[in-house]
């Protein structure tokens, strides 16, 4: 392979427009999930423009690019999926029926190691060091929105008579409901994360936008607009105030969902799971092939989803001390995360104890 490493800024324009050209030859010759917009360019440089040790790897054959690996390194040499942590798509972007070497791939980088846990299907050199896989459930949206509604009725009458009735519900005690698929003041998506840091602190988790370069990321990423990467901002009012948002990025075919949150004072009404059935809407309309409600076991997203994808974790790695320490030191606080969060008996206790802390942290 002939591979050339880059700094985000480095990248040519005509190599950028390669990688989005193979992400759309990508969905006509069935491999969907390379055009996740968490796999555009523009991903990566919002990124770069964020953390530093941003990279990508160029594969070339006869002077063209084949393939594109995004990744960030360490001074060590150290490597993690690029922007891992809010990613819910990584791999390589590659030229249909490409083959390569992960480890030869990993030594023209620099790499010891390569750390993933959001990997999507077909990336087999890749998986075949995958320490698990792991359901991203998804809504198919590609045969309209009406055909996705009867399917959902269909399989979750209840759900779907209930939240459609709570919707009605919220009109008449609220005021008129009204929905924007594309929502570009920025106003409201302050008012989005304000409302998922609360929710992060009052369920004990870490609030993710009090690191400031998620935080700068999502503002990034807000207002970027191309055909394979833009943000999207998608508000359900009531009376002419917001009371849910969601926060995603869609390319030409994927809506990836990302960071939804509502107003908890109508939380009776389930406004974010009208809202999810409104997105489903407004992607159809688009054209969109399906809404990826990300990985992760959540009864909403069991509800809501017509099948599941499959992402990997695991890691890549060279006979290296940098690799085996690494590994040593992730392997088993992966193992326990991923052994309480399957079972049941082990998250429910978990997840109230984190509450608890939550309402400690805010009554404090």
């Amino acid at each position: 392979m002939d591979i050339s490493v880059y700094r985000p800024g480095e990248l040519t324009a005509a190599d950028r427009a390669a990688w989005s050209a193979l992400q759309e030859r990508a969905v006509a010759d069935g491999s969907p999930q390379l055009a996740n917009p968490f796999l555009a360019p523009e991903f990566t440089l919002a990124v770069g423009r964020c953390r530093r040790g941003t990279r990508i790897a160029v594969v070339r054959e006869d002077g063209e690019p084949v393939a594109f690996f995004p990744h960030q390194r360490t001074a060590l040499g150290v490597g993690r999926a690029i922007g891992m942590g809010v990613s819910d798509a990584q791999g390589l972007v590659h030229r249909p029926g490409f083959q390569w070497d992960a480890r030869e791939l990993l030594q023209a980088c620099g790499l010891s190691l390569w750390e993933f846990d959001h990997l999507v299907e077909g990336q087999k050199p890749f998986e075949a060091a995958a320490s698990g896989a792991y359901p991203s459930p998804v809504i198919d949206v590609d045969q309209g929105f009406d055909q996705y509604l009867a399917a959902l009725r269909a399989q979750s009458p209840k759900f779907t008579r209930t939240t459609l009735a709570k919707e009605r519900r919220l009109a008449r005690d609220a005021g008129e409901v009204r929905y924007v698929h594309d929502e570009r003041d920025p106003a409201v998506l302050r008012t989005l994360t304000s409302w998922k840091s609360a929710q992060y602190r009052r369920t004990g988790r870490a609030d993710r936008f009090a690191r400031p370069w998620i935080a700068h990321l999502v503002e990034q990423l807000f207002h970027t607009r191309t055909a394979d990467c833009s943000g999207l901002l998608s508000v359900l009012y009531a009376g002419g105030r917001p009371v849910a948002a969601h926060f995603g990025l869609r390319s030409r075919t994927v809506l990836a969902c990302w960071f939804p949150a509502y107003d908890p004072r109508f939380a009776k009404y389930s406004p974010g799971l009208v809202l999810h059935l409104r997105m489903a809407g407004g992607a159809a309309a688009d054209g969109m092939a399906y809404l990826d409600l990300g990985r992760g076991e959540k009864e909403y997203k069991d509800s809501l989803k017509t099948r599941e994808l499959s992402v990997f974790e695991g890691w890549v790695t060279r006979n290296s001390p940098v690799a085996l320490g690494h590994r040593a030191r992730r392997a088993p606080v992966r193992a326990l995360r991923n052994a309480v969060l399957s079972r049941p008996e082990l998250f429910e206790p978990a997840d109230r104890l984190l509450k608890q802390v939550g309402r400690l942290r805010a009554g404090g």
